[in-house]
């Protein structure tokens, strides 16, 4: 009996298995020869950008007349004329790395960004959130000072970095932005391999972009402390009028604390999507500078160290405001519920008052209800005893021997007792139709 593995691998596997599995392969780092030159550029697109990302990946392909990836492709690499293109692209952002190996001039000389067209470059304007030229170059084997790196290549500022890879290779930058509109980094490879070059390069890179993408939180939560101090103070009068029942309209003060909710989570939905990005963004930044392997060089920090000194405060602001905004939202939630009880209690009570109003009128109409009827038994007594003595004086007219004056006041009282009767089982009926 033969059977068809292949198919049966086809009906063994998950939907989605070989997606997954080639997840851990996606966005591999391009192995790195030195020397090498390399620009690197992080454009913020937010969500749901992927067409046009795609549409100006395209139109910078066809430009090199290279072959453009199905539309759905989350990263492509491409070779061109003289550099190497690479392209991924993430949730919030897309990223560019052009790469030329064996590169002209001195380092940070004839950056690699300058091969591509500046009409494409344009299309990009406002949108630019990292931009890094890298230079990537042997170790030399002449003693190298960081003083004289920084006053060749950094504008003499202060530098960062460390000894990476465990100590294969060196990596320093100032994370300025110099008069290009690019920042710059330096790595010095000693023994590592490309592809252990490309993987150190990637992270350095990534570090500095996950860093940005952090800290697009920050403005956002400066701009909300004020206002989130505002609203603490308004639901703090709230609060205290809270304390003085009867001076003031409930229902209106109901109305003031559920438009003040409302602002409150509008300005939460706002920014809570930034608030958890930063958080992720953070960890990664973490993760990528432990990858490092870094080896202090002294008097220098280390990319690790520089981070958590000036990105966890930013981080910690972040996490503030959002605790904050939490703690807000309690706060109006319990005074909602406080006031909405309150409310509800004073409602009770009218209500109690004018059950006990309507109970009052109740026994009021029934004792008219009861006037009335001994007046309607009156009354209707009074036209039947005159309707029987027209009667008894027809009969006594015709020659019967009746006296009609006797005779009609020998029937009042039976006509009243009968009139009464019906009158009252009318009424019982009729009550008794009300209760069903």
């Amino acid at each position: 009996m033969n059977i068809d593995v292949e198919g049966l691998e086809a009906r063994l596997d998950h939907p989605q298995r070989r997606t997954l599995n080639d997840e851990v392969h996606a966005r591999p780092p391009d192995p790195l020869s030195t020397p090498s030159a390399i620009s690197y550029i992080a454009r913020f697109s937010g969500s749901g950008q992927a067409d046009q990302e795609f549409r100006l990946l395209a139109e910078l392909l066809k430009h090199f007349d290279l072959a453009v990836p199905p539309p759905d492709s989350k990263h492509c690499a491409a070779e061109a004329d003289g550099f190497r293109l690479r392209w991924e692209r993430h949730t919030e952002f897309s990223r560019y790395a052009i790469t030329v190996a064996n590169p002209p001039g001195k380092p940070f000389e004839n950056p690699p960004i300058t091969l591509l067209p500046a009409q494409w470059l344009q299309q990009l304007e406002g949108t630019l959130l990292v931009g890094i030229h890298a230079s990537l170059l042997p170790l030399d084997e002449n003693e190298f000072s960081l003083a004289e790196l920084s006053a060749e290549y950094f504008t003499e500022n202060v530098l960062v970095g460390a000894q990476i890879a465990g100590g294969a290779g060196i990596a320093v930058t100032d994370f300025r932005i110099h008069e290009d509109g690019f920042s710059r980094l330096l790595v010095i490879n000693d023994a590592m391999t490309p592809l252990q070059t490309g993987r150190m390069v990637q992270r350095l890179l990534e570090i500095e972009t996950y860093r940005m993408m952090t800290l697009l939180a920050l403005p956002v939560a400066q701009a909300l402390s004020p206002r989130l101090a505002e609203m603490g103070q308004e639901l703090a009068g709230i609060t205290e009028a809270l304390s003085s029942p009867g001076a003031t309209d409930d229902q209106a003060l109901l109305e003031r604390l559920m438009t003040l909710e409302a602002r409150s989570e509008a300005e939460r939905l706002k920014s809570q999507y930034r608030f958890s990005a930063a958080q992720a963004y953070s960890e990664l930044v973490l993760q990528r500078s432990a990858e490092l392997r870094e080896v202090r060089i002294r008097g220098v920090q280390t990319f690790e160290e520089f981070t958590n000194r000036r990105l966890l405060p930013a981080v910690k602001t972040c996490r503030s405001v959002e605790a904050r905004q939490q703690s807000l939202s309690e706060r109006m939630a319990r005074s909602t519920q406080l006031l909405s009880t309150r409310v509800d209690i004073e409602r009770q009570q009218q209500n109690q008052a004018l059950l006990a109003s309507m109970d009052q009128r109740a026994k009021m109409q029934l004792r008219l209800q009861a006037t009335v009827e001994g007046l309607s038994v009156a009354a209707i007594t009074y036209y039947v005893v005159g309707l029987v003595l027209y009667l008894l004086k027809g009969l006594a007219h015709a020659g019967l021997p009746i006296d009609p004056t006797f005779a009609t006041a020998i029937s009042v009282p039976v006509i009243a007792a009968v009139i009464f009767t019906a009158v009252r089982r009318v009424r019982r009926h009729v009550s008794e139709e009300e209760l069903r």
